[in-house]
């Protein structure tokens, strides 16, 4: 088919391009449309199949016409593709589209090709690299905290201190001066949950007891309306409740784990530690080459791949239908470096060779299973149902790009 291709824009990794269709073409489609609705439809006095195509065109005109462009218009867009060698990043879409009967179909074609940056620079990027120390103190700091996980919430009859868990009814003073009813709150104090005014409130009542005092609201309350106001503060003190800490003993190391004693278990957050801050600090130097690498090698990425990102982002964290657009603005930025990540990880891996094989993906899975102490087979088969080996493979080819290029960057100690 001869269509007549005019490129009116190309940038970055957008094209705009008119199209048109010549009429003796689009009469092509016409009959080839009236042949097919003449095997549908039933027309009196003929048999199904057997009505001529004119008299098809003439009952049903409106819609084999429409067919007509349709059709016309897919064809054409098979030929731009081909003819201008294009590498579709996402389905084209189509403007400004004229079809008038008789006439050339004509409209505007816009679509995103696929990036193919040259990553001339890839080497010569000096990077830093600082793992987090991990000493006695923060090993006894991670101890104190898995405490804190298992603390437990005891009532006390007693005012309440810096660190206990209340729960309130509080009332401020409306304008005219009135307090309202109550409402209730559960608050652990201390923790900024509510202003300094009102927890020193809170701290002067006996659980069942009720107390009255003016509170200033503070100069950088989120408020404006509501900064430097003093107002009278009703607060009923319900019940109090204080925490209370396990012992640091084998008895606990015991309740969280396959741990013989509170040394074992010692041992083993050391150890877990440290591994995390390995994986920590070889990921902060992995995002400084990242960076490096865009900064030497701008390039565009299409938005339709940045709006997928997006979306898979919008399902993960389960976010409302209200808030969709402001959390899409909010985290574009984040989703568009996610697609330059992968689009250097794919240029690369071709170019240089190191995406992984199949066979990296079973040694994988043998040295998982071996870990797991668990057959290899059953575990192929346990991500193949999942349909988790294809991601496999993918963190298998980014690790081997990041070595490759690690290997060509000097990384120094912070």
């Amino acid at each position: 088919m001869d269509i007549t291709i005019t490129p009116t824009d190309s940038t970055g990794v957008s094209r705009r391009l008119q199209v048109s269709v010549p009429a003796d073409a689009v009469a092509s489609f016409e009959e080839q449309a009236a042949r097919k609705y003449a095997a549908r439809v039933r027309i009196p006095g003929f048999r199904p199949g057997m009505a001529p195509p004119s008299m098809v065109r003439k009952r049903f005109g409106e819609a084999v016409r429409a067919e007509a462009v349709e059709l016309a218009i897919n064809e054409a867009f098979r030929l731009v593709v081909d003819r201008q060698g294009l590498k579709l990043a996402a389905q084209p879409h189509l403007h400004h589209l004229k079809a008038e009967p008789g006439a050339a179909v004509e409209f505007e074609m816009h679509c995103e090709v696929r990036p193919e940056p040259a990553l001339d620079q890839v080497t010569g990027f000096s990077l830093a690299r600082q793992e987090a120390p991990v000493g006695e103190a923060e090993v006894e700091a991670q101890l104190e905290r898995i405490r804190e996980q298992k603390a437990e919430w005891t009532p006390v009859e007693e005012k309440p201190l810096p660190g206990d868990m209340v729960t309130v009814l509080l009332a401020s003073a409306e304008p005219d001066g009135s307090l309202p009813e109550g409402r209730e709150y559960r608050l652990v104090l201390g923790g900024g949950q509510a202003i300094a005014g009102v927890e020193e409130l809170v701290m002067q009542a006996l659980p069942g007891g009720t107390v009255e005092a003016p509170v200033r609201w503070p100069d950088d309350f989120p408020d404006e309306a509501q900064r430097g106001v003093t107002k009278l503060v009703r607060v009923e003190l319900k019940d109090v409740k204080r925490k209370s800490l396990p012992p640091l003993d084998d008895a606990l190391a015991r309740e969280l784990g396959d741990f013989d004693s509170v040394a074992a278990m010692r041992e083993t957050v050391a150890r877990d530690m440290a591994e995390h801050a390995r994986r920590e600090a070889d990921a902060e130097v992995r995002q400084q080459l990242l960076e490096r690498l865009l900064e030497a090698n701008p390039f565009d990425v299409p938005g339709a791949w940045v709006a997928q990102v997006l979306e898979s982002y919008l399902r993960m964290y389960r976010i409302p239908e209200g808030e969709k657009a402001r959390f899409a603005e909010e985290f574009r930025p984040m989703a568009e470096r996610q697609v330059k990540r992968d689009v250097l990880v794919d240029v690369l891996a071709e170019r240089e060779g190191l995406a992984a094989s199949a066979a990296d993906v079973d040694a994988r899975i043998e040295s998982m299973a071996a870990a797991r102490n668990t057959d290899p087979g059953q575990l192929y088969a346990q991500w193949q149902k999942a349909g988790r080996l294809e991601q496999l493979e993918r963190e298998l080819t980014e690790e081997r790009v990041f070595a490759w290029l690690l290997e060509r960057n000097p990384v120094t100690a912070a």
